[in-house]
């Protein structure tokens, strides 16, 4: 590195920060110790830690990390049940193609998320790392959005909830509800 003088392709003036690299005076333990870390770099976070303390807190904080990845893993599924709430409000009460494909997504998901509760929190698996709680509350959320799904299929009349609709000789069962519009005409 040029220091005062001119360089070559700096038209007549160097910069105190370049640094010439075909230059063959600097061996590889003084290059590091000649050219100063930048802003913000600190070189102990980078130093090996040495004895067990290191290890410990090491493996400490690794266990945090790990658990409160599972909680978050664990909390997931209650993001998705308002926009899937969200979704089978906007599809409507009305048996059609939408609306019953949404039902059955909301159904489906928390159906094949229930399969594999084991594999979603393998990877945060530790003898330091409690993860029965974020389970369970992964299984609570999951088994709300198929509640949910549940209550949209019986909105939409696809659920056989009386006996009329498992013996064909019965008559149908009475609507609890009766809608007319409009005001009559004279």
């Amino acid at each position: 590195m040029e220091k005062g003088g001119s360089s070559s392709r700096g038209g007549g003036y160097s910069r105190k920060w370049a640094i010439d690299l075909t230059n063959n005076d600097y061996s590889s333990s003084s290059s590091t110790r000649d050219i100063p870390d930048p802003l913000g770099f600190t070189r102990s976070s980078q130093e090996p830690e040495d004895g067990a303390g290191g290890s410990r807190q090491r493996k400490e904080t690794e266990a945090a990390w790990k658990a409160q990845k599972a909680w978050e893993v664990a909390q997931a599924p209650f993001k998705n049940l308002f926009m899937m709430g969200f979704m089978m409000w906007m599809a409507g009460n009305t048996v059609h193609l939408f609306s019953i494909g949404i039902t059955f997504s909301a159904l489906w998901q928390p159906i094949s998320a229930l399969q594999s509760v084991g594999k979603v929190f393998e990877p945060y698996k530790d003898s330091r790392v409690d993860t029965v709680a974020p389970k369970l509350v992964f299984i609570a959320l999951n088994l709300a959005a198929m509640g949910l799904g549940v209550w949209k299929l019986n909105a939409l009349g696809l659920l056989p909830t009386h006996a009329s609709d498992w013996v064909s000789s019965l008559p149908p069962a009475q609507e609890v509800e009766y809608s007319s519009g409009g005001l009559p005409f004279l």
